[in-house]
């Protein structure tokens, strides 16, 4: 949070409430980190997976050009939960 609308960490936590945190929250769910050197390592991890799936590569993941992220945990889905979702 740092540098968000020019103040520190200490007074968007003062003055962020708690409605505008879990927007946040939803918000760098959605789209990942705030955080311009982490975002430019996706991109460049997306291009490196793609270039290498061009290439003829099978069994790569986004996360093997991500060496400082661990993927996520999967999460385990009943089939009506995931037919709600889906349809």
């Amino acid at each position: 949070m740092l540098g968000i609308g020019g103040r520190t960490v200490v007074e968007a936590k003062r003055r962020l409430t708690y409605a505008e945190f879990l927007a946040w929250a939803a918000y760098r769910r959605k789209t990942g980190t705030l955080h311009a050197g982490l975002r430019g390592d996706r991109q460049t991890a997306l291009l490196a997976l793609t270039v290498a799936r061009i290439a003829g590569s099978k069994g790569l993941s986004l996360y093997d050009f991500l060496p400082h992220e661990q993927p996520p945990a999967p999460q385990a889905v009943d089939l009506d939960q995931a037919l709600k979702e889906w349809y």
